[in-house]
């Protein structure tokens, strides 16, 4: 393309300073920094300045509309974007009740206003109210968590990898730690149990085979550098058929003989008994403290329904002594996170009043009629709202716990089911998780599955209106069905 045409379509490129006098952008007024308002009109006009020069074709550039108030819009649309919150709530329609990706469990709402009352104000995070004096930010849970599992003393870290970590560093670093083959698990996002022991300073010793391992096994590799037998909870994945494991009692029973600590690694982490509400057993945190074990680690942000820690429990000299690891300041918690945890855990004095006020045991035990009756009713306000475009109804896939948490699971559910003629339900998909706030649903054979089981039931409303919002007024040409 000529050199002179390109040159004629930069020169009309406007100024900064006139596309700032736009009245949309005059508007902003105070709402936005001046100087974030500037650096975005310059970087619209950088953009079109490279498109111009790019051009291959006087059409290209004939229908690019380099006009102050088109650009002046492109920049608000900018503005806004760079104003919100990287990190934002969403709406989780996917039937996952702890996404990972999603952010785990979601916090009951007396860990919300704990959160809301520390983060605002000064605490005694590390000081007696009684002594006037420094104390552990750990007391304000520890007794807490003794009181509910039956351990002897508490640690709390950052996340429970940090705590396997932590606890192989204190009891095992330079010695060895026999574990079954078929309990060396990856944690997630490639984090595996055998990289974690070996950062710890500890050394591998794996007894049995996949499938099946016996107490012989261990006591085989029983030697003078032995420090810890440990075993681990496969809490995501599960080998079946031809098996054997080694109880926690039975090891625990191999330790006592040879003069060496059990540890066990939970996961999870779980404090009721789910079997009571038609949930497969899982192993509680109680139950291996009753066995014996020595030290027992395991999640705040997965069936525990706290925010993200690692707990460590059980006897206190151990836990003194991993309490004294240095390492233990570099995983340390922060006040947030404290407030948060002891709120959760003060439910539990209460089961009945856990399973109602913890959202992750709420979602794992609603009955699913409940769900149905919701599903149904969203289904005919959907109906009255959108076009007669659309198809909606109402679906019944299971849904996942997630989180690496009972992955044999599957939950009955109910889903509000959407399609619209001759549009993709991937496109429709994508225009949720752009709306305000972003709905993430599932897409399964063409149609988008809004599954009530991952959502509060007083999200119902706020689903219906986002729904509604971003649908109600396009037509099939902009992935909408207009009334």
């Amino acid at each position: 393309m000529p050199q002179e045409f390109i040159q004629r379509h930069l020169r009309l490129l406007p100024a900064v300073d006139r596309i700032l006098l736009e009245k949309i952008l005059a508007e902003i007024g105070e709402e936005v920094p001046r100087s974030l308002v500037v650096e975005t009109v310059k970087e619209v006009i950088s953009e079109k300045r490279s498109i111009i020069s790019r051009a291959a074709a006087e059409k290209e550039l004939e229908l690019l509309n380099i006009s102050p108030p088109a650009l002046a819009r492109e920049a608000l649309e900018k503005i806004r974007g760079k104003m919100e919150y990287n990190l934002r709530p969403v709406l989780n329609a996917t039937g996952v009740l702890l996404h990972t990706n999603l952010g785990r469990a979601l916090l009951a709402a007396a860990a919300v206003e704990a959160v809301k009352g520390v983060g605002a104000s000064f605490s005694n995070l590390e000081f007696s109210l009684k002594t006037g004096k420094r104390s552990s930010r750990y007391e304000h849970v520890e007794e807490l968590l003794c009181h509910l599992t039956g351990a002897e003393a508490a640690l709390v870290v950052n996340n429970n990898a940090g705590a396997v970590f932590l606890a192989l560093n204190s009891l095992a670093a330079g010695k060895e730690v026999i574990v079954s083959r078929g309990e060396l698990v990856e944690i997630g996002g490639s984090f595996r149990l055998p990289e974690v022991m070996a950062s710890s300073g500890a050394f591998l010793v794996e007894v049995g085979t996949t499938n099946k391992s016996y107490l012989g096994d261990y006591k085989k590799a029983v030697s003078e550098k032995t420090a810890l037998l440990l075993k681990v909870h496969t809490s995501n994945f599960k080998v079946l058929g031809f098996t054997a494991a080694v109880a926690s009692q039975s090891l625990v029973g191999l330790g006592r003989e040879c003069g060496l600590p059990v540890m066990e690694d939970l996961g999870s982490g779980v404090l009721v008994d789910l079997s009571k509400y038609g949930l497969p057993y899982e192993p509680r945190v109680q139950d291996s403290i009753t066995a014996g074990v020595d030290v027992v680690t395991f999640s705040g942000d997965k069936l525990l329904g706290g925010p993200q820690a690692g707990l460590i429990v059980g006897k206190k000299k151990y836990l003194d002594h991993i309490k004294s690891n240095q390492l233990a300041r570099a995983l340390r918690v922060d006040k947030l996170t404290l407030a948060a945890l002891e709120a959760t855990l003060r439910l539990y004095l209460d089961e009945k009043k856990a399973l109602q006020e913890i959202p992750v045991l709420r979602m794992l035990t609603v009955p699913s009629d409940v769900l149905q009756h919701r599903a149904e009713d969203l289904a005919v306000e959907l109906k009255k709202e959108l076009g007669s475009e659309w198809q909606i109804g109402v679906s019944r896939e299971k849904s996942r716990v997630g989180g690496g948490s009972l992955p044999l699971v599957s939950l009955p559910s109910c889903q509000v089911s959407l399609e619209l003629r001759g549009v993709n339900a991937g496109e429709l998909a994508q225009k949720l998780r752009r709306s305000k706030p972003p709905v993430i649903a599932r897409v399964r054979k063409q149609r988008v599955l809004l599954d009530l089981r991952s959502l509060k039931e007083e999200e119902d409303k706020m689903l219906l209106e986002t729904l509604v919002r971003t649908f109600g007024s396009a037509g099939p040409g902009q992935n909408g069905g207009g009334k």
